[in-house]
């Protein structure tokens, strides 16, 4: 069977090398720590970031970028997106000409203001196709049913990568739509900070409906403009992530939006975990991506106000609902 890489051993990255492996592919996971490497090839366990887990016995794993790229045929990005290009920018030396690029992480880069597709093509100079949509790791590798969607741009690899990837619990539907399945999976996790701020002040249900059925309006308006298909977004990678983040307890980025309604600092939430929250930083970039844009997108602003401005998040939900008056659609 293939070569696959797997760069990145977070709990997405473990859980998609494990599916894999269990059918049949030589796979090779890439960690940043050699500790966390070590572990999972010597005792199948990933204890930091997927505790009482045990991976299959053929995972092999490593802490060597060189190791896990040189003879891939496919290589899944699941690197943090403000860490991709250090990470790549190495790699790309030992990536062989004709490798198929994918990415599972979701984000816009600080700075470029790019999509994880565009800085690996950047990089590589592959075609970079993009795997997203509602999934827990920790539900995924249980074997729980869980749909996503495979965006690429060469309809037959999208059709190779959906064989790939599909599983009996893991259905992958195909999609071309790049820019729409990355911007529903970057955005949404700024939607559910600020889904978690509203129930970490206990602001209830009704709240939580309003604020992601507004989020799924601006992540339309950004993606639109972006060039996205807006039908994208009524998806699996849109509307789909987008309520599952926004109110799983699994969900990494509701779960700081939780902490700092009920008064944490983010400084102290960041610091109690290893996990990284893509929201917080892709706040900072969609506050930026829209004012360059010219996108109203209140909620993101609120957020980004929160987070990098230390606005008292209840006077923040004031300013939302303050806002002027005006007709829905």
């Amino acid at each position: 069977m293939s070569y696959i890489a797997v760069i990145g051993a977070g709990s997405w990255g473990t859980t998609l090398a494990s599916l894999l492996v269990e059918k049949g592919y030589d796979v090779s996971l890439w960690a940043r720590e050699k500790d966390v490497a070590d572990e999972i090839k010597d005792k199948c366990r990933n204890s930091i970031y997927l505790p009482d887990v045990p991976l299959p016995a053929g995972l092999k794993a490593t802490s060597s970028i060189e190791e896990a790229v040189k003879k891939s045929r496919y290589i899944l990005n699941v690197v943090p997106t403000q860490f991709t290009r250090s990470v790549f920018q190495e790699a790309v030396r030992y990536i062989s000409g004709d490798a198929v690029m994918i990415s599972a992480s979701k984000g816009i880069e600080h700075g470029s203001l790019l999509l994880v597709s565009d800085i690996l093509s950047e990089l590589t100079g592959r075609p970079v196709a993009a795997l997203s949509g509602p999934s827990f790791a920790k539900e995924v590798i249980r074997k729980l049913p869980t749909a996503v969607t495979l965006a690429a741009a060469d309809i037959d690899t999208g059709l190779l990568l959906q064989e790939i990837f599909n599983t009996g619990y893991f259905r992958v539907y195909t999609h071309t739509d790049i820019i729409g399945v990355e911007m529903g999976g970057a955005l949404k996790n700024v939607v559910a900070i600020a889904s978690g701020i509203c129930d970490g002040l206990g602001l209830g249900h009704s709240a939580r409906a309003a604020v992601i059925t507004r989020g799924l309006v601006e992540i339309s308006r950004l993606g639109k403009v972006m060039g996205a298909d807006p039908t994208t977004f009524s998806g699996l990678s849109g509307l789909g992530d987008l309520v599952l983040t926004c109110t799983g307890p699994l969900s990494r980025n509701y779960s700081v939006g939780v902490s700092l309604g009920k008064g944490m600092k983010l400084k102290e939430i960041l610091s109690s975990t290893r996990s990284v929250a893509e929201g917080v930083a892709t706040s900072h970039s969609a506050f930026e991506l829209a004012h360059k844009k010219g996108v109203e997108m209140p909620i993101v602003e609120q957020v980004y106000e929160v987070l990098y401005r230390d606005k008292d998040p209840e006077t923040a939900v004031l300013s939302l609902m303050n806002r002027a008056l005006k007709s829905e659609f």
